[in-house]
């Protein structure tokens, strides 16, 4: 099979140029003919196909990141923008994509558009790739014929969402990877130093202090019931995941993870920011005010915010404006709501939806910093007060001894 450019003009005479396959170029342009077809050019173009490693190859074990899904649209706008063909620019980023799955991916979407099929639909059909922020993008885009400014900014938004998690997973990845440090330096002491201690002791006669037998006694429990712990460990993330099955318990279970002090309110700040960047780079690009609201609930992670803008969608539909439909979102701050409605009435909602977005991002930047400097004393302060009090009790009862004797 061949891959042929056509430079056609149709039954009114528009000129158009598009890719066409088949098996000879006399097949091709009885083909063409055939459908009404006035055939102007035909050049054959040259075999892009790109080599995979079979399956059992370890490269297949790379996964596709959001930064390759990222850096691809960005680089597919530049080749559209410098007027590379939408085939020619997708079958090179399968080309020059590092991972076999990144390369199926494109050579998969590539085949979609070759057959007839919409850009926009054929990135539909690879959900787990492509949000619906990226697919509405490049549906308005490919509508509008600047298909280039719609990627682009679909890598924009792809972009923002990942600076947001990164900025939570930075703030979380210390304080979790001091907590499993004290968590095992512990558990070592309560497993492997104290039983030793113990015994050095119980020889040296004299009847431990309280404090030195408590440690003993649970050191003892720990030895004997430690198995159990995984056991309750899996039960309880068992229960967990449960009621995350059931839409009733995820929004419950939701609502509660914003009310946890310090750490809801940077989940509210990163919802915030968003929604409010995904809504921007919506709007901007032309994309419906109902159409936007509900692909921007399809990001949220958290069902609360979720069920929030998608009452805030039913509200728009039904004739109120934006600011009253956000009324009864209070998990939003109220400066979403007052923005929307000065948005609203100075037809300017895509500016000010990037100034709500701007001030929230630099506010979790302010909250993830706060985050870092807090919970990094806590920690050293509670790892501190363990490993103090497995000293006071083996010195305590060293004096114990030294009295006895």
């Amino acid at each position: 099979m061949k891959t042929f450019s056509v430079t056609a003009a149709d039954a009114n005479g528009v000129r158009r140029v598009f890719m066409r396959s088949g098996t000879s170029r006399d097949e091709v342009v009885s083909t063409l003919r055939y459908e009404n077809w006035l055939v102007l050019g035909l050049k054959e173009c040259a075999d892009s196909s790109t080599y995979l490693p079979p399956l059992w190859h370890p490269s297949w074990l790379r996964p596709i990141r959001m930064i390759d899904i990222e850096t691809g649209l960005r680089a597919l706008s530049s080749m559209l923008k410098s007027g590379v063909t939408l085939l020619q620019g997708l079958r090179t980023m399968a080309e020059q994509s590092p991972s076999p799955r990144a390369k199926k991916m494109w050579m998969s979407v590539a085949e979609r558009v070759l057959g007839g099929t919409s850009f926009a639909e054929a990135l539909s059909s690879r959900p787990r790739q492509f949000s619906d922020v990226v697919v509405r993008l490049c549906e308005v885009g490919a509508r509008s014929g600047e298909l280039y400014i719609s990627v682009a900014r679909a890598a924009d938004q792809l972009e923002a969402r990942r600076n947001l998690r990164s900025a939570v997973i930075n703030a979380l990845m210390y304080p979790a990877f001091v907590v499993l440090a004290a968590i095992g330096v512990s558990v070592y002491l309560v497993l492997a130093v104290i039983p030793k201690i113990a015994d050095f002791l119980e020889a040296g006669g004299a009847q431990l202090p309280q404090v030195t037998q408590m440690l003993v006694d649970f050191s003892q429990w720990l030895s004997t019931n430690g198995l159990f712990i995984p056991v309750w460990i899996a039960a309880f993330a068992a229960v967990w995941w449960a009621i995350r099955l059931y839409p009733k318990g995820r929004d419950l279970e939701d609502a509660f993870l914003l009310r946890i002090p310090v750490t809801g309110g940077i989940l509210r700040l990163s919802g915030t920011s968003l929604f409010a960047r995904s809504m921007q780079i919506m709007t901007e690009s032309g994309v419906a005010l109902l159409d936007a609201l509900s692909t921007a609930a399809s990001l949220m992670s958290n069902f609360r915010f979720r069920r929030r803008i998608l009452e805030a969608h039913a509200g728009v539909l039904n004739g109120s404006p934006l600011a009253v439909s956000l009324v009864g979102a209070s998990e939003f701050p109220p400066m979403l709501r007052h923005m929307a409605a000065v948005g609203e009435e100075s037809g300017a909602l895509p500016e000010t939806f990037a100034e709500t977005a701007r001030l929230h991002e630099m506010m979790l930047a302010v909250a993830v910093k706060r985050f870092g400097m807090l919970i990094e004393p806590v920690v050293i302060v509670i790892t501190g007060l363990i490993v103090g009090f497995v000293y006071i009790a083996f010195f305590t009862a060293i004096f114990a001894i030294a009295g006895a004797s």
